[in-house]
């Protein structure tokens, strides 16, 4: 599970318990498209699609890049986001402890907002 660009795109949005149509309307696709993505029938939308994605789905957006096969240069502060999110895609977490740690990090972003 979330070893490809649709794959990971779906389990994103369910655990952010949003619909298809909450995501593609801002994303400034149609829910049609959207459910291409997902399905694997789309493998390498543009990098503008990924980007609205990203913000969308608060992903980062070097990994939903990385995932349709872009190059993407690294920087340290890249390099370390990437070597993280490559490990919990890599490791054998179940779907419950992928909402655990999604829930861990939303903690964190809220914690430092304040």
């Amino acid at each position: 599970m979330g070893s490809s660009l649709g794959d990971r795109l779906r389990e994103v949005r369910k655990i952010r318990g949003v619909s298809l149509k909450a995501v593609a309307a801002p994303a400034e696709i149609s829910v049609a498209y959207l459910q291409k993505l997902e399905g694997g029938d789309v493998q390498q939308p543009s990098p503008h699609v990924l980007h609205r994605l990203s913000q969308v789905l608060e992903v980062p957006y070097a990994a939903l890049m990385e995932l349709a096969g872009y190059v993407i240069p690294q920087s340290d502060g890249v390099l370390a986001a990437n070597t993280f999110d490559h490990a919990l895609n890599s490791s054998d977490l179940t779907a419950e402890e992928r909402k655990a740690v999604a829930a861990y990090v939303a903690l964190l972003r809220q914690q430092r907002s304040q």
